[in-house]
């Protein structure tokens, strides 16, 4: 099973892989997952949200990925389950897996992954300087 076979499936069933239907479980079962490949699974994931965003942020993709649905939302407790409604957990989980899966396109292509680093790194230029 290849990588995006994975998120489908987890997508199509998450209760069969433990999962409760919350934001945080599923982008904690997903960095399980990364750091059971070394990184291989989303490594590039923050950068490519940032890039999509076009706008530097010391956020990791857990919070991106909220930010990207609910703008306005503050972030203060976004691993409390309580944070979210229902609704919302369910919007953010299919988010998060929609996301996932167009990253993957990217970074299954090497020159259009080069292309999300240039434009990542160029980003961030001036800041080192």
């Amino acid at each position: 099973m290849n990588d995006k076979q994975l998120i489908g499936k987890i997508g199509e069933h998450p209760e069969g892989y433990g999962l409760n239907d919350t934001y945080h479980s599923t982008a904690m079962f997903l960095t399980g997952i990364d750091v059971g490949r070394s990184g291989g699974l989303l490594r590039g994931f923050t950068e490519w949200l940032i890039v999509r965003r076009g706008e530097r942020s010391s956020f990791y993709w857990h919070k991106l990925v909220l930010l990207d649905l609910f703008p306005d939302m503050r972030l203060n407790g976004w691993k409390d389950q309580g944070h979210l409604t229902s609704d919302q957990h369910r919007q953010a989980v299919e988010h998060l897996l929609s996301l996932v899966l167009e990253f993957l396109d990217v970074r299954n292509q090497p020159r259009e992954l080069g292309l999300m680093y240039t434009r990542y790194e160029a980003m961030y230029a001036h800041v080192r300087e």
